[in-house]
């Protein structure tokens, strides 16, 4: 366990893994990861802990991220207000992304060949997308791949 002083000089405890769990809830490339990272720094009621709660509940691009923040916070006890839905694209610019990966690929490609590039080319944009869209992303992007213009 990290003891640090605040201002009042009263022990703040904070757990052993802290550093790790910081890296984690702020992975951009694995919502599920920032999922189990919140779970478990919301057991640590410190203002540490409550900082990176309350950014990642106003900034994530995942809402079941930025609820699981908010319910956290509202357990530790904090006066907060969970955001509205994101509206419209996650990621600015997603079609252009998504029609340069396409057009990267040879003309007779597979939805898989596709959806399989945009995994390893760009993963915080399937991660977002994966995560928001839930059981609905596989219909979601392959109708996304089959609407982008062809070559």
């Amino acid at each position: 366990m990290i003891h640090l002083k605040n201002k009042e000089t009263k022990m703040i405890e904070l757990p052993e893994n802290y550093e790790e769990l910081k890296k984690s809830a702020n992975r951009k490339s694995n919502w599920r990861e920032r999922l189990d990272a919140i779970e478990e720094l919301g057991q640590w009621k410190n203002q540490q802990v409550i900082d990176i709660l309350t950014n990642i509940m106003n900034s994530d691009s995942v809402y079941k991220v930025q609820e699981a923040s908010y319910r956290q916070l509202k357990r530790l006890g904090e006066d907060v207000q969970l955001p509205a839905r994101k509206k419209g694209e996650l990621v600015k610019g997603l079609a252009k992304i998504l029609l340069r990966i396409k057009k990267s690929l040879p003309e007779n490609h597979t939805y898989e060949e596709f959806k399989e590039k945009l995994q390893k080319m760009r993963m915080d944009i399937y991660d977002t997308y994966e995560g928001e869209k839930g059981a609905d992303f596989d219909k979601w992007l392959e109708g996304t791949w089959s609407s982008l213009s062809k070559r």
